[in-house]
């Protein structure tokens, strides 16, 4: 067997060995957040917060952090990265290495100094009026964690027990409560409560105001049924006095007043003060009844006169 395999040509070799290569670990994608370099405050500070929060989860280090965080830069945060290199090379400054040294940059750039005081004040005039217990606990915490307060909870519980309505404070600092997270739960059972009283009296008074509705569209049509036939009758009455009035007239055209000889009414109402005097073809008028007899008296003169005239025209005429 031996003889007939070196006949063959064969050759014993050994088989080789394969080396166990090790896999290089692929480092985990990380999207950060970008970031634009708006002149925005509270969108700097989610932006700084949701990359540490992504940095601490995948274990990110230091000599990393500035090199990821630069690359999320877009626009005007771009623009000014490049120049803030550029000019730290030009003094011969060393080059921002750290994620404290960026971050306090970033801070310097983009916070006003001003901007903790503000938060000090909104946090000291805080007050719920309209919002939520939820909503009043998240902003309150927020200005906290954002002016960099760190205080006692006994001192939290009084701000926000300070800043509760009135009908919600009042109930709960009768009940007993342990910590911030128990006194929130129970302002939120008593709110629920509130605004349940208040629904029920809104559908109370909403349905009331829809009966009261109904009773005055009832009344107002009888009302209008009845001002309506009244007007009808008024109208009837109107148009009977014109016809009387017309009817009244045209028989008052046909009297005629002896004392000022108008028409339409009598000598004992006659209105106007003027009389006239017959005498014969003559007429004469007077501005006031006081004024007659001395009338009178002259007619009577002037009808001697015109006699005497008469008489003397006789004599003369009998004489010659």
């Amino acid at each position: 067997m031996h003889d007939d395999s070196l006949a063959l040509g064969d050759h014993f070799q050994q088989p080789l060995r394969r080396t166990h290569r090790t896999p290089k670990v692929r480092e985990p994608k990380m999207d950060l957040p970008y970031f634009h370099g708006k002149d925005d405050v509270e969108g700097y500070l989610d932006w700084e917060m949701k990359v540490e929060q992504i940095f601490t989860f995948h274990q990110v280090s230091e000599e990393r952090k500035v090199s990821l965080a630069t690359l999320s830069f877009q626009g005007h945060a771009m623009y000014w990265w490049t120049s803030l290199v550029r000019d730290r090379r030009l003094h011969n400054d060393p080059p921002i290495q750290y994620w404290n040294e960026l971050r306090s940059a970033l801070r310097r750039r983009h916070i006003p100094s001003y901007y903790t005081r503000e938060l000090i004040n909104k946090l000291q005039r805080l007050h719920q009026r309209n919002m939520s217990i939820e909503e009043y606990r998240q902003i309150m915490e927020l200005y906290l964690m954002r002016a960099g307060i760190r205080q006692e909870e006994d001192i939290t519980i009084a701000r926000f027990l300070s800043g509760l309505t009135l009908e919600i404070r009042d109930k709960v600092e009768l009940l007993p409560y342990r910590d911030l997270n128990d006194l929130v739960q129970l302002c939120i059972k008593v709110e629920q409560q509130v605004l349940r009283k208040n629904f029920k009296r809104s559908s109370y008074s909403s349905s009331y105001t829809k009966k009261d509705y109904k009773r005055e569209g009832k009344t107002f049509e009888k009302k209008n049924t009845f001002d309506y036939s009244k007007n009808l009758d008024k109208g009837k009455e109107k148009e009977k006095q014109k016809k009387y009035t017309s009817h009244t007239s045209t028989k008052s055209s046909e009297i005629k007043c002896f004392k000022c000889l108008g028409r339409g009414h009598i000598s004992s109402q006659c209105p106007n003060k003027k009389v006239m005097i017959l005498r014969g073809q003559d007429i004469y008028s007077s501005q006031d009844e006081a004024t007659l007899p001395h009338l009178q008296v002259k007619m009577k003169k002037k009808q001697v006169r015109k006699n005497h005239v008469r008489s003397l025209i006789l004599i003369m005429g009998n004489f010659l």
